[in-house]
């Protein structure tokens, strides 16, 4: 059995790999996944499990607990591995480093959506959060969409992004900090959100024709980061129908009666798969990030297939 740091995961992965790896599994069989989640908003044990035909198998472990991030000095959010098992011999191959792989998977998972949902001329993103997968989320979209030529960061304190927006200046991207977040949804044609907030952050009457929405922090019902309002107007995708309804951003419209549970037009797999474009211009859409263990078992097994060499 192989431990796999997350400094081995970064060190040979890239998202033209990522995003390659992730197509291929859209194209494919479905899998058949499953998750559980015992506790609430300050404690919870989540895990995942996925059954992918001619791949493998895996399941994720996490332990989340927000309040650490309060801690002096503040302490991860969430700790979790993800077990890699064998398609021939259904051992445990390996146990890769969880935070890390979900980094990667999540902002892939976002950003190959975004490739088939977003503008080709988009040209400002926004991006709400200030964890490893709000900062994987702005590499993956430049990566995407090189014709990006702004980046907009928005946190509740912004010290958290401050060091980041200096990065990317240091390598030539205009990047900015913003305090209004309104106006600023108002400018963006993909915003990307990665937070934990139970009270919506991006109004629908904020956001302009030609937009790109991607929600990725909700998992639960009382997690919510857009209004009913835009969840109303937006053409809506996920990656996973059954994950995306239980989140608050469509649970709130869902009760209202804003919407039904035939709301979302496709999934990933159906996206990646279809042959005509999903967007016109104008669209206002919105993909709503749920994951997946096959999202996950998927870069692990690109992982080891580059460490194996």
């Amino acid at each position: 059995m192989k431990m796999v740091s997350a400094q081995q995961i970064n060190a040979v992965l890239d998202w033209a790999g990522v995003l390659a790896a992730l197509r291929r599994t859209h194209l494919g069989p479905r899998p058949r996944i499953d998750d559980f989640f015992l506790g609430d908003s300050e404690y919870g044990l989540f895990s995942r499990g996925v059954i992918l035909p001619g791949v493998g198998a895996g399941v994720k472990i996490a332990s989340i607990c927000p309040g650490n991030l309060q801690a002096t000095p503040p302490l991860p959010a969430e700790d979790a591995a993800f077990l890699v098992v064998d398609e021939r011999t259904r051992a445990i191959a390996a146990i890769c480093d969880g935070p890390a792989i979900t980094a990667w998977k999540t902002a892939g998972d976002s950003a190959l959506a975004g490739s088939y949902l977003s503008r080709e001329d988009s040209q400002v993103l926004l991006v709400l959060g200030a964890g490893p997968v709000a900062r994987a989320l702005t590499e993956a979209y430049l990566h995407v969409r090189p014709g990006i030529r702004q980046v907009l960061l928005w946190n509740r304190t912004a010290a958290k992004v401050e060091a980041f927006a200096a990065q990317l200046q240091a390598r030539g991207i205009e990047a900015s900090l913003v305090s209004d977040l309104d106006q600023a949804v108002g400018r963006a044609d993909i915003i990307a959100s990665a937070t934990a907030s139970s009270v919506a952050l991006i109004k629908g009457q904020s956001v302009r024709a030609g937009t790109h929405i991607d929600l990725v922090g909700g998992f639960r019902p009382d997690m919510q980061e857009a209004d009913a309002d835009l969840v109303a107007r937006a053409r809506l995708f996920t990656d996973d129908r059954k994950g995306a309804l239980n989140s608050g951003d469509l649970q709130v419209p869902l009760q209202a009666g804003l919407i039904d549970e035939d709301c979302i037009e496709a999934d990933l797999f159906e996206i990646c798969q279809a042959s005509a474009p999903w967007r016109q211009p104008q669209d206002i859409t919105l993909y709503k990030n749920a994951g997946g263990a096959h999202l996950d078992l998927t870069v692990c097994q690109c992982v080891l297939e580059r460490l194996a060499g």
